[in-house]
């Protein structure tokens, strides 16, 4: 699906989390468009260095950065980047945070230590996020409970998705431009340059469920659950 001509803003969201938490996923089965993944095969070099507890059938994982697109309306387009799991990348968080709204910090709760340098990394640089649980069968966590164990703020939503799921992965973008309108309306200002979020629902309809679940692209149906990063 081609980019509108009349498209005037790119608005920039970030997936983030632990390695094999789902973040490929996610954007896959939200994207418009075929999402660009730079994905390499896991290879036996990686063997002691890949924790992959909860994770054994894992065959690849992001080296850069996923890219997927969500167009909103005539003038404004959703940009989402999922960001790779694994330290040796976190190098390239900074860069893909740079002129976000926000960002979407997913969990595996049977690896719930794995979210807390995204949660780190968020909280310094003044991106505002929320936590969506992706459930593989761990802990059942209340949110709660998944807000006492990560040390959340009380204003920070914690949801449930599948992100295998288009309405899914939907719902928790739309949780998360939920957030930033609350904190716009409330004066809190955006992260950084280039991040400002549009609010008028009837010429920039960024807060429309319609507009973030879209018509189904290529790989917008839920599959088997994968562990992609």
């Amino acid at each position: 699906m081609s980019l509108r001509a009349t498209a005037e803003t790119g608005l920039k969201i970030v997936v983030v989390g632990g390695f094999g938490v789902g973040k490929t996923t996610l954007v896959r089965s939200v994207s418009e468009i075929r999402p660009l993944n730079t994905e390499e095969t896991l290879t036996r070099t990686g063997e002691g260095i890949d924790d992959l507890t909860g994770v054994a059938d894992k065959s690849g994982t992001t080296v850069a950065f996923d890219f997927g697109r969500i167009t909103l309306g005539p003038r404004h387009v959703l940009y989402l980047f999922g960001a790779p799991g694994q330290d040796r990348f976190w190098f390239l968080w900074d860069q893909l945070f740079a002129g976000a709204l926000g960002a979407v910090v997913l969990v595996d709760t049977r690896r719930i230590d794995d979210c807390w340098y995204a949660i780190d990394r968020l909280e310094r640089l003044g991106t505002p996020f929320i936590v969506a649980r992706n459930d593989f069968g761990g802990h059942p966590y209340s949110p709660t409970e998944l807000r006492a164990a990560l040390d959340l703020a009380p204003d920070i939503p914690v949801i449930d998705c599948d992100a295998r799921s288009r309405e899914s992965s939907a719902a928790v973008l739309i949780t998360l431009v939920e957030h930033l309108t609350r904190r716009h309306d409330a004066g809190v200002p955006p992260p950084g340059p280039g991040a400002d979020l549009v609010t008028d629902p009837v010429t920039d309809p960024v807060t429309d469920p319609g507009a973030l679940v879209g018509p189904a692209g290529a790989t917008g149906a839920a599959g088997p659950r994968d562990s992609t990063a």
